[in-house]
């Protein structure tokens, strides 16, 4: 971990820059990581499930700083298909120069999905995995590109790299070690996206960063599917009373999206245990660094979403 902590303020100029957020519902992480893009001079695209959502984001955003114009792109990446429509559309962007893969879905209840995949699985790395891969030109074109992948601590709960057969319906399921793996999944492939990058001297570089805890709506929506009512309603009250704000959360994000850090960095709150703080450089786990694993996750990745990365 180094010493020194980073704070929105050493955001540069953006100005000129295109950033591409997903997951950005209104109070969450992606809301408050487009936001201070969008305040910093960047073109920001809010990327989410539906139009209605971003456009409640968008007018939040604009309501926040009224020099913001945030561009939107519908896309569901629990979905692949629907993640090969919203590459397609992205098209007309242009070059990229920032792509933030921060929407995700945490302890849901063992659901499948169109692709036959746990969802989990499918919604914080598989979608991901093919989104970065069909932007890949775009990204390269910028020709200075960075992919943010945001993971959590909960990566450290996973026993094992998520390396089975990703359809296989006869394994048994339980909500966090999954959720957990999901998680390992995201430094896997930004580590293994970071070298092969350098390998093939792409202009790209993979940094990974995570909100510590963090008072977004993610844990109501995953048990409940839904923030509010009811127990859904305790659960989240629970966490906002706990957690630091969302807008600090999403300061890791923002340093790995914009400072200057060499690939493979992995940026998280530098308080105690990781939960709250100002961001520093952080450790992610031994299996997290395990290069076998990173590599047969994604030779699987590319099998399971039908992308061979160039």
């Amino acid at each position: 971990m180094t010493a020194t902590a980073w704070h929105p303020r050493d955001i540069p100029d953006q100005t000129g820059r295109t950033v591409v957020v997903t997951g950005t519902t209104v109070g969450g992480l992606g809301h408050a990581t487009a936001l201070e893009l969008a305040r910093r001079g960047a073109r920001v695209v809010l990327a989410g499930r539906t139009q209605a959502r971003l456009d409640e984001t968008a007018a939040a955003i604009r309501a926040e700083d009224g020099t913001a114009e945030p561009e939107t792109l519908v896309v569901d990446l629990s979905d692949l298909g629907s993640v090969r429509r919203a590459a397609d559309e992205a098209a007309a962007l242009g070059p990229i120069d920032v792509l933030v893969n921060n929407a995700g879905v945490m302890g849901t209840s063992h659901q499948r999905t169109a692709d036959g995949l746990e969802l989990q699985m499918a919604t914080n790395h598989f979608g991901p995995f093919l989104l970065t891969g069909l932007l890949l030109p775009q990204l390269v074109a910028s020709e200075a590109a960075t992919v943010v992948t945001v993971s959590s601590l909960m990566h450290r709960v996973a026993r094992q790299a998520p390396l089975h057969d990703p359809r296989d319906r006869d394994r048994r399921y339980s909500r966090w070690p999954v959720y957990g793996q999901s998680k390992l999944a995201n430094l896997l492939f930004t580590y293994e996206l970071d070298r092969r990058a350098r390998r093939a001297g792409l202009p790209l570089t993979a940094l990974a960063a995570h909100p510590g805890f963090a008072a977004t709506h993610l844990a109501a929506n995953g048990q409940y599917g839904r923030s509010s009512g009811g127990l859904a309603s305790i659960l989240d009250a629970a966490v906002r009373a706990v957690a630091q704000p969302a807008h600090m959360g999403a300061w890791p994000t923002l340093m790995a999206a914009t400072a200057e850090l060499p690939g493979s960095t992995y940026c998280g709150p530098g308080g105690l245990a990781e939960q709250r703080g100002a961001p520093v450089v952080v450790a992610s786990n031994r299996l997290s660094h395990d290069e076998s694993a990173q590599r047969r996750l994604w030779e699987i990745s590319e099998q399971t979403t039908g992308i061979a990365y160039p």
